[in-house]
């Protein structure tokens, strides 16, 4: 199964529903949707035998706070064991309103991973079973790995920069 074959059977089934696409550098194909579609996509990659990504390998929040409207986003990881093919699919979405529907009805072992992507980037799972921090503090009022934080604490007097090789800015941002 190649790119071109899962591409016609999801314009197939789902006409519309695939926004874009590209291969990236490392072979595998990149799928980009809509919030709206993203369950049902991820549902028929699943369960359309023909097409048999039964095994999500992880998921992931990002972070691009220049996107204006696009800031967020989530990929999807996932494989199909028996032909050996894996697929990302992306999807992006407002800072302002960054709610999508978990997948934790796909595959339970989602859980973990959403909470963890709640926790660090704030994405909230519309319908996940027990979406709370699982890392951090449960008073923390901040999601640490969004970029609009600080990579350093600006309060130190411990540290001096040029023993790091920086020009002295205690506290600088690197991104």
């Amino acid at each position: 199964m190649d790119s071109e074959q899962i591409l016609a059977r999801l314009a197939e089934k789902m006409s519309g529903a695939v926004l874009s696409h590209d291969t990236a550098l490392d072979g595998i194909l990149n799928i980009h949707t809509s919030r709206e579609q993203i369950f049902p996509l991820l549902q028929l990659l699943r369960d359309d035998e023909s097409l048999g990504f039964h095994f999500l390998t992880s998921l992931c929040a990002i972070h691009y706070p220049e996107n204006a409207g696009q800031e967020l986003g989530m990929i999807y990881h996932l494989h199909n064991w028996a032909k050996n093919v894996r697929i990302r699919v992306k999807i992006f979405f407002p800072k302002d309103d960054p709610h999508v529907p978990t997948i934790t009805t796909l595959w339970p072992a989602a859980n973990w991973m959403e909470r963890q992507e709640y926790d660090f980037f704030g994405v909230i799972f519309t319908g996940h079973p027990d979406l709370r921090r699982i890392l951090n503090v449960d008073d923390m009022d901040v999601f640490p790995l969004r970029k609009e934080y600080r990579l350093e604490d600006g309060t130190r007097t411990d540290k001096d920069d040029r023993f790091f090789g920086r020009d002295g800015h205690v506290g600088r941002s690197f991104d």
